[in-house]
């Protein structure tokens, strides 16, 4: 409770560390990066210190011996270009390639300049030479560093994000599987009481139709306490006629629905052997007829057509709604999406948990033209593959 208590404060103490952690990182090896070059500056100056004592002086002094030598030999990293005054130049640790052409030394001088100040060497207030240099390739390699490790702390923060978002969404349907089966459970109590009042009535005197229409009804609120007692659960399977279960809970709608809305069925006449749930096959495609109907604003056509494939069963429902932008298209399936007033917008949420994770299928928004209507398709597969 305590942690739960102070989890968000915590949070935001562990991204606050965690950015002056990272801050600091940055910092210090944009301090090494400088001190490198302030120190690849010093070792050019003592090479242009060395290449002057080796070219004007024609005896060296024993006490240096061949120290300047040994200092011009040193440097087998740093690129150089020593151009002389008489215009000539010379290279070092560049690429023949790149030497040959005359056009790349230019260009190479140019990114030196950028890079470091030239180092001019002269004797009696004579230019001798002068060298560009640019950094060797270990300080190149320093100097994306830091953008290397900008990418995996990155790819950190994506992995703790999508981490603490799964375990959100898990979270979630745990909620809603257990409200569901609350729900379940606290509907069985008057369903069972109101199945011992229809009982009693019928030792009344009372119209049989009435009585019918009522125990319609109840086997209607047994059908919708199963369906919420299956949520968060695996259901059972078993094979049934994929046609047969559709045109149930087709014409369930259809007896119940305005005179302004226009139902039509298309589907093959033999049996289409299918492993499902029955009562949570029938949810989904009352969903995707009732999503249709509000689609129209009560008044319109909704069309179910089942389509016979070698390894697949297709359900098609189209109704001749408002249409779905295509950017939406798999945002509908979404917990909480809804285009209604009232509605939590669950129910194509529910449908698509339903076809994927329950029945192993596949549900899409097959087309969707605005003004004109929707088709979204179920894809399951055959009992016999």
């Amino acid at each position: 409770m305590i942690f739960t208590k102070y989890s968000n404060t915590f949070r935001w103490i562990m991204i606050v560390l965690s950015f002056i952690i990272v801050s600091l990182i940055l910092w210090n090896t944009y301090v090494f990066f400088q001190n490198f070059k302030e120190e690849e500056r010093v070792k050019m100056k003592n090479w242009s210190f060395a290449s002057k004592e080796a070219t004007t002086t024609s005896n060296l002094d024993e006490n240096i011996g061949n120290l300047p030598i040994e200092i011009l030999q040193s440097n087998k990293t740093t690129p150089m270009i020593i151009v002389y005054r008489d215009g000539s130049y010379d290279t070092k640790n560049i690429d023949e390639k790149i030497v040959k052409d005359s056009t790349n030394i230019k260009k190479l001088i140019s990114k030196f300049e950028n890079e470091y100040k030239p180092i001019k060497v002269t004797y009696d207030n004579k230019l001798l030479q002068t060298i560009y240099y640019g950094n060797s390739p270990l300080l190149n390699k320093l100097k994306y560093y830091p953008l290397a490790l900008l990418l995996i702390i990155f790819l950190f923060a994506s992995v703790i994000y999508f981490f603490y978002k799964s375990n959100k969404n898990a979270s979630q349907n745990k909620l809603w599987s257990g409200m569901a089966k609350e729900t379940a459970h606290q509907i069985g109590t008057p369903l069972s009481s109101l199945i011992g009042w229809t009982e009693l009535l019928k030792t009344e005197n009372v119209n049989p139709e009435y009585i019918t229409e009522i125990e319609k009804d109840i086997d209607r609120l047994q059908t919708i306490t199963e369906r919420f007692s299956k949520i968060g659960s695996l259901p059972t399977l078993a094979t049934s006629d994929i046609v047969e279960e559709t045109k149930q809970a087709y014409e369930y709608l259809k007896r119940r629905s305005s005179d302004l809305v226009a139902f039509e069925i298309i589907a093959p006449k033999e049996n289409i052997p299918v492993k499902i749930n029955k009562q949570l096959y029938g949810w989904t495609i009352e969903n995707l007829v009732k999503n249709g109907i509000d689609a129209m604003k009560g008044r319109g056509k909704i069309t179910v057509e089942i389509l016979q494939l070698e390894n697949n069963v297709k359900i098609n429902v189209s109704d001749t709604g408002k249409g779905i932008p295509k950017k939406n298209f798999n945002t509908i399936f979404e917990p909480g999406y809804t285009t209604k007033k009232r509605g939590w917008g669950l129910g194509l949420s529910l449908t698509k948990r339903i076809v994927e994770d329950f029945h192993n299928g596949k549900i899409r928004v097959l087309d969707s033209t605005i003004g004109k209507g929707t088709t979204i398709q179920i894809s399951l597969k055959r009992a016999n593959q």
